[in-house]
């Protein structure tokens, strides 16, 4: 064909010039899990007695840990004093924590979670993120998938478990939270919104309580309101970062990805003391065994920290935090424990008159533990202190060895591990990463 008869053809003539792919894989579901197991403590307890299934338990004796759903149905709640929880529920069968018992279900449940999606973020001890993306040949969709899971872990470990399924993060929590108890949410792509926009705003993931009474003073309820508002509203409500996080939520514009092995910014413990709260003479106990606690499981991941974070929730749920970073990165537990004392003294004016409910410890800043060498004139027995500790707990059990100010204590106080505590990985620390979940 010459040039002149090109001229002359219909634009509808012209040749369509066609890309033939190989593969293409369009997602068009959703692909993000999150799964939970159901009042978890409870749960094991009623899984391991036959005569605590289908009635009310409590897990805890001054305060609830846990409350099956049995003795939810009656208003119990988590956090909540033992002696108000037996009040609301009479009937209800207290049992002492076993946290070995937790600690190994956790296990076999994170087992399966590994076996079933290769990106896996666990975020405690009974609940963890999923990214099923590009499994549909392998595997089948999102909802097979956790159908499978929840069929898996009941079969397997005997537990209940919720799990949502969306595409971001946010939804998929907020969906096995509306799944619960023993249920499954999907929420398709397109959806988030209608999902979103009916809720209350205490359902939030971090909207607290007094989070959630600020909200309710400017006239925001719902989810739906929070959009409305603005994000100009928001943050004179509740502080800048908080205020853009909710306003993004709100329009479904929070976006991470599922982390798997991502690097530790923080290692940290905390106990709830219960109402109305801790006498400050017995503060010192619960404060060593949250140290030891840290310091054992930041040396199992052969990590060292240089900041040490003390916590405090009081009655009237408002939080309270101190800190102080000490001259280097450290693991061992004498210097983190003098740190923690120091804070804790400096926090006792403030504390006192208010009943303490819940105390906790953090180590951040974290570096790999160098080992590097003490000074002639520093003490060095108490690294092989620590060592021949960290060795008789993993042999015989944390409860082996305790401070004889908590010798008498339940086995809550002892320096467990949990699971994901170990040895870093070759994602180690890496690069500092980003926000939470």
């Amino acid at each position: 064909m010459d040039q002149a008869d090109a001229r002359r053809r219909p634009a509808s003539h012209v040749p369509t010039v066609r890309y033939l792919c190989e593969h293409m894989f369009v997602h068009v579901g959703p692909t993000i899990l999150h799964a939970d197991l159901d009042a978890f403590f409870a749960s094991v307890e009623q899984r391991d007695d036959p005569r605590l299934r289908a009635r009310p338990v409590i897990v805890g004796g001054g305060v609830v840990l846990a409350a099956s759903y049995e003795a939810r149905a009656c208003g119990v709640k988590s956090a909540m004093s033992g002696a108000r929880a037996r009040r609301l529920c009479p009937q209800a069968i207290v049992v002492r924590p076993r946290w070995d018992a937790y600690v190994e279900a956790s296990r076999e449940v994170r087992a399966i979670f590994d076996r079933t999606s290769p990106i896996v973020e666990c975020i405690s001890i009974d609940e963890a993120f999923l990214d099923v993306t590009g499994m549909e040949r392998i595997a089948g969709s999102a909802e097979q998938i956790a159908r499978t899971l929840r069929s898996t872990v009941q079969s397997q470990v005997g537990l209940p478990i919720s799990v949502g399924v969306a595409s971001t993060k946010v939804v998929a929590k907020l969906a096995s939270g509306m799944a619960k108890p023993n249920g499954l949410l999907v929420v398709a792509p397109g959806t988030e919104i209608a999902f979103l926009h009916p809720l209350p705003v205490g359902k939030l993931w971090g909207v607290g309580a007094a989070t959630a009474e600020k909200l309710h003073r400017a006239g925001l309820h719902t989810v739906a309101d929070l959009a409305r508002a603005g994000e100009p509203a928001l943050v004179a409500a509740i502080g800048r970062a908080a205020g853009r996080h909710l306003y993004a939520v709100a329009h479904n514009r929070v976006v991470r990805p599922v982390r798997s092995g991502r690097g530790r910014r923080s290692l940290g413990s905390q106990r709830a003391l219960g109402w109305p709260g801790t006498a400050p003479g017995e503060l010192e106990p619960v404060l060593a065994a949250l140290v030891d606690r840290v310091t054992r499981r930041t040396r199992r991941a052969g990590l060292a920290g240089r900041t040490v974070v003390l916590r405090m929730r009081f009655e009237d749920f408002t939080r309270a935090t101190r800190s102080r970073t000490m001259h280097r990165a450290t693991a061992s537990t004498e210097p983190v424990l003098a740190t923690a004392r120091t804070l804790l003294a400096a926090a006792q004016p403030f504390i006192d008159g208010r009943p303490l409910t819940l105390l906790g410890l953090t180590l951040t800043n974290l570096e790999r533990d160098s080992g590097q060498l003490a000074l002639a004139l520093e003490r060095r027995d108490r690294a092989a202190l620590d060592g021949a500790l960290d060795e008789i707990r993993e042999r015989f059990g944390p409860g082996t060895v305790s401070r004889a100010a908590y010798v008498d204590s339940d086995d809550s106080l002892a320096a467990w591990l949990m699971p994901g505590d170990g040895a870093p990985t070759g994602a180690g620390l890496g690069p500092r990463a980003g926000p939470g979940p």
